[in-house]
């Protein structure tokens, strides 16, 4: 059989390898595959004090319009960290090792071009889907049809002293991919509403999330562990060896990712007492939860940036999107731009969803190497991690969308 080529969310292309295969890639990549290591601007500013505000403290008052030039070079930072998960992921299916890392844990970040991060490689990460198909499937399918389980993510702390006083510091990542497994594709469909907190976070009633997301944050077999049990795992370890200094965790992911880093975050925050500063970086996140989700979330301190291409599909999915304005418990709901013989029959309860921290938007029709691409192209392009950073790179303010400089990331 020859190479098939299936379209996912995600980042660059897999490097090429020989033989033949069903290669499943993690996006269309029209941007062209570049070199081993995202081209964007790595910041050597000194944060010092500052920090705090740069991980969200004051929720990025005064930073995002105009972007501030350091916060700018911290999210393209992070956008390395998780472009990273997308290099190192095991996409030949032909492989028993698909669905893995392609790297060992000490050689992952060089080998992705970040062996001068200042960064150590403390745990790899995988998720489990907990989608339960009839046994007929498992029998017809190919294994890697029907792979439960699968290698999303890191967690990464930083132990380099010059590195540590530059941040003002220590600093854990949590890096987490998007969609690529089938199954992670079923996950994403499961978009009713459910209750958390049997799982994560404290008891309440009116809170939900996402009935697949959570799936893949708790679900585990016999013999992997949950995502959950892994970073709580490992953040309890890093607290032990590091809580008398100053210390942040930052989750950053791109697509389910995001989602996924978003739950974490959450669930970080609600666990653990005295926890550090908790922020996420969240890449073209899909929704995750209600509002009464969100007013639980800002009150656990949680920080959240969510980056957002006007023109990316997935921005606006799952579910319906409440008036942000409404966020007053026991006010009646209006769905944005739904007609009102059809909010009469949405059952709110698990389909009305809202949208939760601080958002950078720009579109991608702003950038002249993006606009003229056709539409089947751009459907996944706007999506892609690389047109992210691209943007990110270029964007100015809201007045200024987009400085010449931004064609760097493209080359």
């Amino acid at each position: 059989m020859g190479v098939i080529t299936l379209s996912q969310f995600g980042s660059a292309k897999v490097p090429k390898s020989h033989g033949k295969r069903l290669r499943i890639n993690h996006s269309w990549n029209p941007l062209g595959t570049g070199s081993n290591r995202s081209q964007v601007a790595t910041s050597r500013t000194k944060l010092g004090d500052k920090w705090a505000e740069y991980q969200g403290r004051d929720n990025w008052e005064g930073l995002l319009d105009p972007l501030d030039n350091n916060l700018r070079d911290e999210i393209l930072r992070y956008g390395e960290f998780v472009d990273a998960t997308y290099r190192s992921f095991e996409f030949d299916t032909s492989l028993p090792d698909y669905a893995t890392c392609r790297y060992s844990r000490f050689s992952m970040l060089a080998q992705c071009g970040l062996g001068e991060s200042g960064y150590t490689v403390t745990r790899n990460l995988r998720a489990t889907c907990g989608v339960q198909l009839p046994r007929w499937i498992h029998q017809a399918r190919p294994n890697w049809a029907v792979t439960r389980s699968g290698w999303i993510g890191y967690v990464a702390v930083c132990n380099d002293k010059e590195e540590i006083a530059r941040l003002g510091r220590r600093d854990v990542v949590i890096a987490l991919r998007g969609t690529i497994t089938c199954l992670e594709w079923l996950e994403n469909f499961r978009v009713t509403l459910t209750c958390p907190h049997n799982h994560v976070g404290p008891k309440n009633d009116r809170a939900m999330v996402e009935t697949g997301f959570l799936s893949m944050y708790t679900s585990r077999t016999a013999t992997c562990p949950s995502l959950q049990d892994m970073v709580r795992e490992e953040i309890a370890r890093v607290l032990r060896s590091y809580g008398d200094e100053p210390v942040s965790v930052t989750l950053v992911g791109h697509s389910l990712g995001a989602a996924l880093a978003t739950l974490a975050a959450y669930d970080i925050t609600t666990t653990f007492d005295h926890a550090p500063i908790v922020t996420v970086i969240s890449f073209a996140g899909p929704r995750v939860g209600n509002r009464s989700f969100r007013s639980q979330l800002e009150k656990s301190g949680a920080k959240i940036l969510r980056i957002v291409n006007s023109d990316d599909v997935v921005t606006k999915v799952p579910g319906f999107l409440i008036d942000n304005n409404d966020v007053a418990d026991g006010e009646a709901i209006q769905v944005a731009g739904l007609p009102r013989w059809l909010q009469e029959r949405v059952d709110y309860k698990h389909w009305v969803y809202a949208d939760v921290g601080r958002e950078l938007r720009f579109s991608s029709r702003e950038s002249p190497h993006l606009s003229n691409r056709n539409f089947a192209t751009n459907i996944a392009t706007c999506h892609d991690l690389r047109t992210y950073l691209h943007l990110v790179n270029g964007f100015e303010s809201s007045t200024c969308p987009l400085k010449a400089i931004a064609k760097s990331v493209l080359e």
